[in-house]
């Protein structure tokens, strides 16, 4: 396998083969088709035309980024021609029925397919991710001439999809959300309102964009229980063929610190610039039931948190590969050891602190590409199992990993990206490697799709007490699992399992006496805290679980002796340097902490 500064394609051949053994799921009527060979077939697609065609204009995008004249939105070409070839691979259908044009890929086989495009241009990546997650909503909960209408060109790639979801005086409060849907005789319904911060809102990009918008239905109930949800394309469709232009507007692009190179837009829906069918109001078309839109928009937002954390990840990952290069090929210093002055200098791999920066990233990035892969095997198994308590089962684990699937990459590979700028040292700091704009980019990720502190809030106060609690422990009865399996290994495996043992074992006290105060906003006074050291328990566990795999493949020659090495120390480094972190972290939630309660706003 060529060594590749994305991605490494050894690291997910031995998730996908080695540890998640997804060549099993060919068993299964859904994956029959496929095979070890057709998986490596298009994973080494996937790197092919994200290194020719995605990668080649990243830095072209984000110098450049869109701008809109008042009519239209320009974009640098190669956008455009890195989204036709990648329609024409059919990717963006990776994972959907054939019956729909996909080729029923095995979701973590997908998964793994996209991270390549997301580490080699994340923000040109952005436009298919979007598309892919509202195709998904639409077949899940839109009509069969919906799908027909909508779906179809958007796998094709002719169309792109949206979700709009925040306004300027709502934010991340879906309840306070204004926009209205007027119903029509024809049972159409007319949209007037703002969304703000939509990407890939307006371009030119596709013959059109099919926004999928949250509004209210006059009468409705009050808060998130009277949101409802619509299909607005940006061109409306008569007989099938192309129509009038309906009234959404463009009011002016975001200017981002990062993920430049994807419009990020204001819209008016019915401020009457465009009258379609001879008067203003955005046509816009129900989908499902009125008042489920919110359940059916949690549909998309979960899809896109994983598919955030799988970005984060990525744009971890590629950074570490090359501030790894970068040090095996930077001579500097000498060791400390060496006195001569005229001795040579030695690479900065060469030293121990450098090595140290290296290990945590790769600690990061590598555990983060597990977990993410291993969501995307969960997602396989509902889908697919045989049993449906087995189904029932990856359903309830997968629905409570997805806020530490969103929030840890997107938190602890951003540090990654940190810490390959210091590895670069001063060269980092510069636009003239790519580390800088990784960083940039990656500094989206604790924000969209529900920040850091919404994701924590998600976890303790609602993902961990579902079903009595059901959740919760499914997750730390899995993990002990682990910990069973790295005992009977016995040597290394079984001192780290009593690690994380502990941990674990944490998590089951800290929780019960969050809320066993009665109080809710002291229960959740530090939920953040509390999303960061489960995070770095469930990544110990992906660490152990590597670990175990390492193992079960004994000690290999040649290039795979060093590979699975690697492998073990960062296993090594993530128990001794990032685990004991949880340690002071349960002390403070424990002790039911409130520093941050307490605090007036006055005394800032």
């Amino acid at each position: 396998m060529s060594s590749s500064t994305l991605l490494s394609r050894r690291d997910l051949a031995f998730l996908l083969y080695d540890w998640l053994d997804v060549t099993r799921l060919t068993e299964r009527p859904r994956y029959a088709e496929h095979s070890r060979e057709t998986f490596d077939a298009v994973l080494d697609l996937s790197a092919r035309v994200a290194a020719e065609e995605f990668a080649t204009h990243n830095r072209a995008a984000d110098a450049a980024e869109p701008t809109f004249d008042g009519r239209r939105v320009h974009t640098i070409p190669q956008v455009k021609a890195a989204l036709d070839v990648f329609a024409r691979t059919g990717l963006l259908a990776a994972s959907l029925d054939e019956s729909i044009g996909g080729m029923q890929l095995p979701h973590a086989v997908a998964a793994a397919c996209f991270a390549w495009f997301q580490a080699a241009n994340v923000a040109t990546a952005a436009y298919p991710f979007l598309t892919l997650g509202n195709a998904n909503l639409l077949l899940a909960h839109g009509s069969a001439e919906q799908i027909d209408t909508w779906v179809r060109p958007m796998i094709e790639g002719r169309f792109f999809g949206t979700m709009c979801l925040s306004e300027p005086q709502a934010g991340s409060s879906l309840a306070d959300i204004a926009t209205r849907a007027e119903p029509q005789d024809d049972g159409t319904y007319r949209l007037t309102g703002t969304k703000t911060w939509i990407s890939g809102g307006e371009h030119e990009l596709a013959e059109n964009i099919v926004h999928l918008v949250l509004a209210r239905i006059p009468g409705g109930p009050p808060g998130v229980k009277g949101i409802s949800l619509f299909i607005v394309p940006k061109v409306l469709l008569d007989d099938g063929t192309s129509g009038p232009r309906n009234d959404v507007v463009l009011v002016g692009l975001n200017h981002k610190m990062g993920y430049r190179g994807t419009t990020n837009t204001l819209l008016n829906f019915g401020e009457g610039v465009h009258r379609p069918y001879g008067r203003g109001g955005a046509v816009g078309y129900l989908v499902g039931e009125p008042h489920q839109g919110l359940a059916q928009m949690f549909h998309m937002m979960n899809e896109a948190r994983i598919g955030v954390g799988a970005g984060a990840t990525a744009l971890g990952y590629t950074g570490y590969l090359k501030s790894v290069e970068y040090a095996r090929q930077r001579p500097q210093g000498r060791p400390i050891a060496d006195k001569d002055p005229t001795a040579p200098q030695v690479p900065i791999v060469a030293h121990a602190d450098v090595r140290r920066m290296l290990l945590a990233q790769k600690s990061y990035v590598e555990g983060a590409l597990a977990l993410i892969l291993y969501c995307g095997r969960l997602l396989d198994e509902e889908k697919t199992a045989p049993a449906e308590a087995d189904r029932a089962r990856a359903h309830l684990l997968l629905d409570l990993l997805t806020p530490i699937a969103k929030s840890w990459p997107s938190q602890w590979c951003l540090a990654a990206n940190d810490l390959a700028i210091q590895v670069h040292g001063g060269y980092g700091y510069t636009r003239d490697y790519d580390v800088e704009q990784h960083w940039r980019d990656n500094r989206l990720n604790p924000i969209h799709e529900g920040t850091h502190g919404i994701q924590a809030l998600d976890l303790l106060g609602r993902k961990v007490t579902m079903h009595d609690g059901a959740g919760l422990e499914l997750l730390l009865d899995t993990i002990r699992a682990t910990v069973g399996r790295a005992w009977k290994a016995e040597g290394e495996a079984a001192v780290l399992a009593a690690e994380l043992g502990v941990a674990v074992d944490r998590i089951t006290r800290v929780t019960r006496r969050l809320h066993g105060t009665g109080d809710p906003e002291l229960a959740l006074a530090n939920a953040s805290l509390y999303l960061e050291a489960v995070g770095h328990v469930v990544i110990a566990w992906m660490w152990l679980e590597q670990l175990l795999a390492v193992e079960a493949l004994g000690s290999p020659d040649g290039p795979d002796a060093d590979f699975l090495a690697g492998k073990r120390q960062a296993a090594r480094y993530f128990f001794r340097y990032e685990l004991p972190r949880t340690g002071p972290q349960f002390d403070l939630l424990e002790s039911l902490d409130r520093t941050t309660l307490d605090t007036r706003e006055t005394w800032f």
